[in-house]
């Protein structure tokens, strides 16, 4: 199960996944996108691919959601944290509902999204939970001060959950992206000046794009890193 898996990042997972042979629900709030996104991949994937419409932001509807998932691909095993809102805002105009819906959007759900598909991944008898943070909260940027926070927070999270759940065989890791140019990033905020400056602090001189992350979030959702909990993977080009 993937998390704003309809565009994006989370649709280059939903898509990997499927290609994988593997049982795949995701949930988004885009009911546009996300339906055309399901019919898309079920007419090459092995297995029908389930689209969840939710909005995260509410507990009740992440609970339903989750639920609606874990039916449709009978085994609920994998549990992947991508949804995410990366508003730019500034220090001193922040007011206390912008922060809330910020943290509801990047943190809260995150656990509420754990805490629903727990059930699943003990009846599956092991599993493994990927939460999507971000480099951003290392690179003290002054633009996003409630996001960096969430995503420090993620890390966070993500060890208190590890320590929780490995004894009963869940692993839980945490993908830390760079920066990754989507279409909404350069609709929103990337310019191909911001772009060409972070490649040229890279090791790596490429922009990083969604199928970069593909790899990382498979082989910490697979058996290849059985052994792996409580991690974080820096996927950032050699940015940091």
């Amino acid at each position: 199960m993937i998390t704003g898996g309809a565009t994006g990042i989370g649709a280059a997972l939903t898509a990997a996944f499927a290609a994988q042979g593997a049982r795949v629900a995701f949930i988004d709030i885009d009911r546009y996108n996300g339906p055309l996104l399901a019919d898309k991949l079920t007419n090459t994937s092995r297995h029908p691919v389930t689209y969840v419409g939710a909005d995260l932001r509410q507990v009740a509807e992440t609970r339903a959601a989750v639920d609606e998932a874990g039916r449709a691909v009978g085994e609920l095993s994998v549990l992947v944290n991508n949804a995410a809102w990366d508003d730019r805002h500034d220090l001193a105009t922040v007011s206390e509902a912008y922060w809330d819906e910020a943290q509801s959007v990047n943190l809260k759900q995150v656990f509420f999204c754990c805490q629903a598909a727990l059930p699943h991944l003990q009846q599956a008898g092991s599993g493994a939970i990927v939460n999507f943070s971000s480099i951003a909260y290392l690179l003290n940027m002054g633009d996003l001060p409630s996001y960096a926070a969430a995503k420090a927070g993620i890390v966070g999270l993500t060890k208190s959950l590890a320590g929780r759940l490995g004894g009963e065989g869940i692993r839980v890791n945490a993908i830390l992206p760079g920066m990754i140019v989507t279409e909404r990033q350069k609709r929103l905020w990337l310019t191909e000046e911001a772009i060409a400056s972070t490649v040229a602090r890279q090791c790596l001189k490429r922009p990083l794009v969604p199928a970069d992350l593909v790899g990382p979030c498979l082989f910490l959702a697979s058996a290849a890193s059985a052994g792996m909990t409580a991690q974080t993977m820096i996927i950032d080009g050699g940015l940091l």
